[in-house]
């Protein structure tokens, strides 16, 4: 049972602290999407992703307009790209399309998932993404790109971390007309 006092401190941190839900995650597997053929591939990641979280945004508005709590962003994570482009044996720079197009087919802030997975070393399709990433970067407005070089476990993958240097100021200088987003 909700006390008066405790939605009087709710209202009160909504109204004078700002208080909002900052983001909205929902995580897709794309598994299931490999593919040899990147065409085939391509299209369905954003068939999935699109059928999955279709009704997204709208769940996060009427949440919105339930509570009254602001949702600031929507977002979308995938599977780590690398890990479904590398069956193709090709750039994985069309994937960073179809996610983006999939980021505004349903409308979300940002899709998550233009990631590779090396540290515990590197795959060819692991070096091909990462040597994507500055372009990819470039010719998308809502995809994150991320990589994991490191871990407790596994240690820190020193290439890695001397390629993630020259792709970082890459990505900079090609995006610097947008702020290096």
């Amino acid at each position: 049972m909700l006390k008066t006092e405790d939605i009087l401190e709710t209202i009160d941190m909504i109204q004078n602290e700002n208080l909002d839900i900052r983001t909205v995650t929902m995580g897709i597997s794309l598994l299931d999407c490999i593919d040899e053929d990147i065409n085939k591939a391509t299209t369905k990641v954003y068939d999935k992703i699109c059928n999955k979280a279709k009704n997204l945004v709208k769940e996060c508005e009427d949440i919105e307009k339930q509570y009254g709590i602001p949702i600031i962003n929507k977002r979308i994570s995938v599977t780590p790209i690398a890990m479904v482009a590398a069956a193709t044996k090709k750039s994985p720079l069309p994937f960073a399309h179809a996610l983006q197009r999939a980021a505004e087919t349903c409308g979300v802030n940002f899709i998550g998932g233009y990631s590779a997975l090396v540290h515990k070393g590197f795959s060819a399709g692991d070096i091909a993404l990462i040597e994507s990433i500055p372009q990819a970067l470039s010719e998308t407005s809502n995809i994150c790109s991320s990589v994991n070089i490191g871990s407790t476990k596994s240690g820190i993958n020193m290439d890695a971390v001397a390629l993630m240097g020259k792709i970082i100021v890459e990505s900079a200088k090609l995006t610097a007309d947008n702020n290096c987003m």
